[in-house]
């Protein structure tokens, strides 16, 4: 069996100054994550933040600025980053065209649930 869990560009969500959708968490999935497709607009930038989870951005297609803890490095697509818990982080974009990114979290608590999810479904 194929399970899809499609990205619907029509109801994309503001959070962080970026438009995005929580696909992760998935009834379907038992995963030990959390994750959303997110969507940066031309000329615009992610609100700085920063939490507890672990967290890795891939850049899906354009291009941009990724600044963690006032360091700036360029972040276009193909590329993943790690942004270690606490860190503070934005992703700017000051070009012309959309910038596309998913982003992937998750912290200890999260592997805990996962592995009792797991351990409850097993045969």
């Amino acid at each position: 069996m194929i399970d899809v869990r499609p990205l619907d560009r029509t109801r994309l969500e503001r959070a962080y100054g970026l438009d995005g959708q929580r696909l992760l968490p998935w009834p379907e999935l038992n995963a030990p994550f959390e994750g959303a497709w997110c969507v940066l607009r031309a000329g615009t930038e992610s609100t700085p933040h920063a939490h507890h989870e672990y967290e890795i951005f891939i850049a899906i297609s354009g291009s941009a600025e990724l600044v963690v803890d006032d360091e700036r490095r360029p972040f276009a697509a193909g590329d993943v980053v790690r942004l270690p818990p606490g860190s503070t982080h934005r992703v700017v974009n000051d070009g012309d065209a959309d910038f596309e990114y998913f982003g992937v979290w998750w912290d200890p608590e999260m592997s805990t649930r996962f592995v009792a999810r797991h351990e409850a479904s097993a045969p």
